[in-house]
């Protein structure tokens, strides 16, 4: 890479970084205009839905019916580019919600990864989309030992999908070390290529559109 390209990269990387910042702050203080423009205009929001105007009504819904506050505190960020204007990246965000519910309010907790996808458009990067996986959801005074970890109130519990990005999860339960035997180690990923290594190849994951 060129110098120029080099400090295009970091520049980049810094933009993306304060998108899913500034996409934390505006969701919380429900500023819904200062959050959909975070996302491209043409954004995908259902089958047959499509722009931030879509967008910013299926938030007022979700977050007028489920949520009475929140706060979401992001974490660990792998960012890897496609090309120059496209990048995809895995976040880790932990999350807090005050929740209404049928038995009295509920202070909910809750640990996902977001897999993302950016793209830099007229010179600024966005979210061309996110792809929740959850890990758990609970009543900060219930710890979620055990199966089907996301428990909301006045909902069934059902499994989070934190763990279905990656292959290795299901390999290393799956296969127990032998006695006697030194495990073998993978060559190292190629550089820039972490995300992918570990999605074992496979394409970026699928968004089920409604």
């Amino acid at each position: 890479m060129t110098l120029e390209e080099r400090i295009d990269r970091l520049e980049s990387l810094e933009e993306i970084r304060q998108l899913v910042s500034k996409y934390s702050l505006s969701l919380d203080m429900r500023d819904l205009d200062a959050h959909v423009n975070l996302f491209a205009e043409d954004i995908r929001v259902s089958r047959d839905a499509t722009g931030r105007a879509h967008l910013k009504q299926w938030l007022d819904d979700t977050l007028r019916l489920q949520f009475t506050g929140t706060s979401h505190h992001v974490g660990n960020h792998i960012i890897e580019f496609d090309d120059p204007d496209h990048a995809h990246g895995v976040l880790y965000s932990k999350n807090e919600h005050e929740t209404p519910s049928d038995g009295g309010d509920e202070w909910v907790i809750m640990q996902m990864l977001y897999w993302d996808n950016y793209e830099r458009i007229d010179g600024h990067w966005y979210f061309r989309r996110r792809l929740p996986c959850y890990w758990y959801a609970t009543d900060l005074n219930k710890p979620p030992i055990g199966e089907q970890k996301m428990r909301w109130p006045d909902r069934d519990s059902y499994d989070g999908a934190f763990h279905d990005l990656f292959p290795s999860w299901e390999k290393f339960w799956k296969n127990p070390p032998k006695d006697g035997i030194t495990p073998e180690v993978a060559t190292p990923a190629p550089w820039g290529e972490f995300l992918k290594t570990m999605r074992a190849g496979q394409p970026d994951p699928k968004i089920k559109i409604r």
